[in-house]
């Protein structure tokens, strides 16, 4: 099973891939306060550059090189620096932010503001620029240091900006640890004329707000005996948890889209972003809705997921509403469950039961998400199942073979643009109303695209405008649909079919007095498959689509328009 899991990432990677040439690589170099973390151990330690990726569209490539410990001169001595250089390419940015370990006695890492450590600074900015690439200088991130009168001392470095140390009585003021290695590079960037990004007072402005105690959630202070990695517990008034990195990445964004426009645009901002390499705040989706609050009336809650494979079961609960769950190329969401695989109580899990997602909340969201059962062709395995009203799908793929689509809920409206479903039977079913707008249709096998159930008395049933009706090769034998429930609906508008589909067009899945209930019908669709000279007798030519509008289809009682933005 792993390995089939590797070789649909590594199928995913691939189309990925040609979208690389045109990507805008952004490298970062710094100390520990900005650089990546390992995971061993649910290590909850993360560099602000880290969560960077989060923010940024898919132009952009963040390619991380600060390290632990390291400081603007063993940067350069270690020769990381020659091995960041020797990658940038003209019109690749650098992210340049040194101060912490510059700041410390030890003659492999000292610098002096105003000395070495400007003329260290001024090299990265020449460099880069001469190799065509755009420098950005950034100063240090806060420490957390609250000052009081009992543990105020001159060994604490706390200066003012004229280099004296500050008499602080009270507990509340945050005050500064770094002096004048901020000013520098601030002072490198106005010489130079490069965009200069005062993260320093960003993220004291941040940290002050929230105060002495509130302020220890973004920081490492890990309570004893709740992670490996740290069971002795952790009080770390320095660098990052995930939480706090995810903040301070969100102040850098709002600051390049002021500071480096031409960067800007590439910006984007999400609520939660999950990520398998630890630049997110959740390592699966699940604990993404998990996290969501319930019942959320007046936002949207947005999800970015990024590229990667999840092997989870996802069940997004009535009560997280309005979800706006945003995948990047590559994004697949996959199980491997099916109708007659035993549960731990040892009974058959059953059709619903066999889903890899299930959506009970209303008014959710999807883009750029692939939902797939990976279970072969062991009978019913279904790979998403839809309950929730006005679900809205655009650009998603949908992946199995039978049963792959469950419209489940009997009051639900669903609208699907420009996705693709694949299957080999009744692979879209179910009670709900559904427009498919501009998809692709793959029949795997002989068999039947659809099994509608459509509740008696509803105006729609299933609508597939502008849709592409294509199969496997050696296909040659597809109904457009059979009848699950007697008042079923299918309506196919303007839809080009392949050859696969049967010149009868309609089954009546051996029920013959479905035959008068059911409402099947075609509107002008085109290809080989859309030939009616030989349709069943109980299917219909319609004459006008006038009614068949997402805007009409969808609109329940509530006027539901998808379209409109």
């Amino acid at each position: 099973m792993k390995i089939r899991y590797s070789i649909l990432l590594i199928f995913f990677l691939a189309l990925s891939s040609f979208k690389s040439e045109k990507r805008i690589t952004v490298f970062t170099i710094g100390d520990s306060t900005m650089a990546d973390k390992s995971l061993n151990g649910d290590n909850q330690e993360r560099g602000w550059a880290q969560m960077l990726p989060g923010f940024f569209t898919e132009d952009i490539v963040v390619d991380n090189h600060a390290k632990n410990g390291r400081s603007s001169k063993s940067f350069i001595d270690e020769g990381l620096w020659d091995e960041v250089l020797k990658r940038i390419k003209p019109g690749d940015y650098l992210f340049i932010q040194f101060g912490h370990n510059d700041e410390k006695p030890k003659a492999d890492r000292h610098t002096e503001p105003g000395g070495s450590f400007d003329k260290n600074l001024e090299r990265f900015v020449k460099e880069a620029r001469d190799k065509g690439a755009i420098p950005v200088l950034f100063n240090s991130i806060v420490r957390r240091h609250f000052a009081s009168g009992d543990t105020l001392t001159l060994t604490d470095n706390y200066r003012g900006k004229d280099n004296t140390v500050l008499n602080i009585a009270g507990g509340d003021t945050l005050i500064d640890t770094h002096g004048k290695y901020l000013d520098s590079p601030r002072n490198v960037a106005k010489k130079m004329g490069v965009a200069f990004i005062d993260m320093n007072k960003l993220t004291h402005d941040f940290v002050e707000k929230m105060g002495n105690e509130e302020s220890k959630k973004l920081f490492m202070w890990i309570p004893e005996g709740k992670y490996v990695f740290a069971p002795q517990g952790k009080k770390d008034n320095t660098h990052l948890n995930i939480y706090g990195a995810r903040k301070l990445a969100a102040l850098a964004a709002r600051a390049i889209e002021e500071k480096v426009p031409a960067l800007g645009k590439y910006i984007r901002y999400y609520d939660f972003v999950v990520a398998k390499d630890g630049s997110g705040d959740f390592f699966t989706v699940q604990d993404a809705i998990d996290a969501v609050p319930d019942f959320s009336k007046n936002r949207r809650i947005t999800i970015l997921v990024k590229k990667g494979v999840y092997d989870e079961k996802l069940v997004i609960p009535a009560s997280k509403i309005n979800i706006s769950m945003i995948g990047e190329e590559g994004t697949v969401i996959t199980h491997d469950d099916y109708a007659s695989k035993k549960n731990i109580f040892g009974e058959e899990m059953s059709t619903s039961g066999s889903s890899t997602c299930y959506i009970y909340a209303p008014d959710f969201y999807a883009e750029n998400i692939t939902f797939r059962n990976g279970a072969g062709r062991v009978g019913q395995a279904v790979a998403c199942f839809v309950s929730g009203d006005r679900a809205h799908f655009k650009n998603c793929r949908f992946i199995g073979n039978q049963d792959t689509l469950y419209t489940y809920g009997k009051d639900s409206r669903q609208y699907y643009e420009n996705c693709y479903v694949e299957g080999t039977v009744d692979f879209i079913f179910g009670k709900s109303t559904a427009l498919f707008m501009n998809c692709t249709i793959k029949s795997l096998s002989n068999g039947y695209v659809t099994a509608p159930a459509t509740e008696k008395g509803n105006k729609y049933g299933y609508v597939f405008i502008n849709c592409d009706l294509t199969s496997s090769d050696g296909v040659d034998n597809v109904f457009l649909s059979r009848p699950w429930r007697p008042y079923a609906q299918a309506v196919y508008i303007k839809c080009n079919m392949g050859s696969h589909i049967s010149p009868l067009g309609w089954n009546n899945w051996n029920k013959k007095e479905a035959e008068e209930t059911v409402f099947y019908a075609e509107y002008k669709c085109v290809g080989k498959g859309a030939e009616t000279s030989k349709r069943a007798s109980f299917g219909r030519q319609l004459n006008s689509d006038k009614e068949y509008s997402p805007e009409k289809v969808l609109a329940g009682e509530d006027n539901w328009n998808p379209l409109k933005k």
